[in-house]
């Protein structure tokens, strides 16, 4: 291992990797809209970010399923270098010793690709940004400056808790708010991706009522309590504590440790003490969840066909039924085939896609509000 978690050598190596990543988007939302104002660019740019982002929510997934978290013990290089192709002699070493990781070549290769992606991520935020601010700066309006500003400040808090997610070696609550902060990534472009494309395509309002909006907003709070939970069953490794459905363990109440199992601040593998968790703990965070989901679930479909009823909200409506399908058919899947990796990806990918389809209900349905009652 390296003696130091944070090893700033390659930074500026890495600094200009990103760039050239992040100038891959950028060139070809320029070279494919030639004639388009730089408004547009910037709207397309912006989806095309959105897309990029919850691409890297699922790398994020498959590099913490694979067990690739630690595939570089340090930060934010390889080894003090900006790939895992000059750090070969030291990932060599730590391979012999231990031959299916946490370091292994593979595994290296899966995390720094994840974390060229996080780069690629922030300098798109930062472009979209800065392209806000010369806006303001030329037609001295503050329009829109606001939230690419906070999604700028929340992609460096969540590159400051991807950093604590090695340096801290895959603490459970680190790890599960690195997950969190992804998803309101997600929708904070969610956000601006709506607002945009309200304003270019100058929609007509969509009528929601007030109880459906807030009913929407509520199902966007108890998916995100259900998300946390989610993580703390994947940064735990409790997917396999109950392996059976409906019943867990062959009961309908097993035994479980609730307090040792939401232990927040504990190292992974660990109880507060530093002991070994027990596996009534997994248990109990396992269970939990799926209790939890049972109760979400239900609420969702609920809401999904009730916004039916809005014409302007109905493939959003369908779009909502079909993520919940799957998260339903990909849960099942991890616990009755022992958690194959596709399911689980697939997983977490329902879930940011959930986020993303009720932001865009809710962002649609306030702005629309909001023009209903100015014009009044």
């Amino acid at each position: 291992m390296t003696d130091s978690a944070y090893n700033l050598t390659p930074v500026l190596h890495l600094l200009i990797m990103g760039t050239l990543v992040a100038m891959v988007p950028l060139c070809w939302v320029w070279l494919r809209n030639p004639q388009a104002s730089t408004a547009r660019r910037v709207q397309v740019l912006t989806l095309l970010t959105l897309f990029i982002t919850f691409d890297l929510v699922l790398f994020g997934a498959f590099t913490r399923l694979t067990d690739s978290g630690l595939g570089c013990p340090d930060w934010p290089g390889c080894y003090g270098h900006a790939s895992p192709v000059g750090a070969q002699a030291a990932i060599a070493v730590e391979q012999s010793q231990m031959p299916s990781g946490p370091v292994t070549h593979t595994k290296a290769w899966i995390e720094m690709v994840h974390r060229y992606m996080a780069m690629a991520v922030g300098g798109l935020i930062l472009t979209l940004t800065a392209f806000a601010w010369m806006r303001r700066w030329r037609s001295d309006e503050s329009h829109g400056v606001l939230l690419p500003t906070i999604t700028l400040l929340w992609v460096c808090v969540q590159g400051a808790f991807g950093a604590l997610t090695v340096t801290m070696k895959l603490f459970p609550l680190i790890v599960t708010l690195h997950l969190f902060g992804g998803l309101v990534l997600l929708a904070l472009l969610t956000l601006q991706v709506q607002r945009q494309h309200l304003v270019s395509a100058r929609s007509q309002a969509i009528l929601i009522r007030p109880p459906l909006y807030a009913a929407t907003l509520m199902g966007l709070l108890l998916l995100t309590v259900q998300v946390l939970l989610g993580g703390w069953v994947s940064t735990n490794y409790a997917v396999l504590a109950c392996n059976t459905f409906p019943l867990c363990q062959a009961s309908a109440w097993p035994l479980m440790n609730f307090e040792q199992g939401f232990t927040l601040w504990r190292h992974l593998g660990l109880d507060a003490n530093g002991q070994p968790v027990a596996f009534e703990s997994l248990t109990a965070i396992h269970y939990v969840h799926r209790l939890v989901a049972y109760g979400v679930l239900a609420y969702l479909a609920c809401l999904a066909f009730f916004v039916r009823r809005v014409r302007a909200l109905r493939t959003s409506a369908h779009v909502l039924l079909a993520c919940l399908l799957l998260q339903l058919l990909t849960g099942l899947s991890n616990v009755v085939f022992d958690w194959p990796l596709v399911a689980a990806v697939l997983h977490t990918g329902g879930a940011a896609a959930l986020v993303v389809v009720l932001m865009w209900m809710l962002t649609g349905a306030r702005a629309s509000r909001s023009t209903v009652l100015n014009a009044l």
